[in-house]
């Protein structure tokens, strides 16, 4: 009896052992706890993200949440990024990558991935922020979706829930239009977007993957 309870205890743990192998394997390395914002970085309004229930909740003035922590220094250049995002109705947010913290206003460096499925800009989730725009609406309000962003060399692509909506390919020496200078791709870190008290969106299961350079 002991012999087969040993067993079964023996197989699980090899299990379990298999399982997160198979995941370091794949390389994928969280970026959020669940629990605290311990690893991100807020300037000014910084009550507009809080966690609760896993999540990450914005909703305030206009902020943005910086991840500053361990992984790669906080400084990426090829990589792949995933997150399962929740807009509610009217609301407006954004993934920045390529960007550096700055205390207040909109980042000026890097690229804006769009999350809007509602709000009254037109530009639609899953969109490159005034390089790439989308009009169509591949999400929902009031459920959850996968984001997920791949930049490697000068090449962007996004996914929403698997499915391909962007495929840019930046092209050299590209110059941006005047506040749009550092648009480019570069090297940086990720932002979420506090867009205005209006706008309720969750963050969650935020997972970054290195890609070589």
């Amino acid at each position: 009896m002991k012999l087969g309870f040993l067993t079964v205890i023996l197989a699980g743990s090899f299990l379990s052992f298999s399982t997160a192998g198979s995941k370091a394997k794949k390389g994928w390395v969280s970026l959020f706890d669940g629990k605290s914002l311990t690893g991100w970085k807020i300037g000014a309004n910084a009550g507009t993200f809080t966690v609760e229930n896993g999540m990450i909740m914005v909703n305030g003035n206009v902020s943005h949440l910086y991840y500053d922590g361990a992984v790669a220094d906080h400084a990426f250049k090829n990589f792949e990024f995933k997150a399962d995002v929740m807009t509610t109705p009217g609301s407006n947010s954004g993934i920045y990558f390529h960007t550096v913290f700055q205390e207040s206003s909109w980042p000026k460096k890097g690229y804006e991935v769009q999350v809007n499925n509602s709000h009254t800009d037109w530009r639609r989730t899953a969109g490159l922020y005034g390089v790439q725009d989308v009009k169509t609406k591949y999400a929902k309000d009031d459920e959850w979706f996968t984001m997920h962003i791949k930049v490697e060399d000068k090449k962007v692509k996004v996914w929403i829930n698997k499915k391909l909506i962007i495929e840019y390919t930046e092209p050299d020496g590209v110059q941006r239009e005047e506040g749009m200078k550092d648009r480019v791709i570069s090297r940086g870190t990720f932002a979420l977007q506090g867009h205005d008290p209006g706008s309720k969106v969750f963050y969650k299961n935020i997972n970054v993957r290195i890609l070589p350079d």
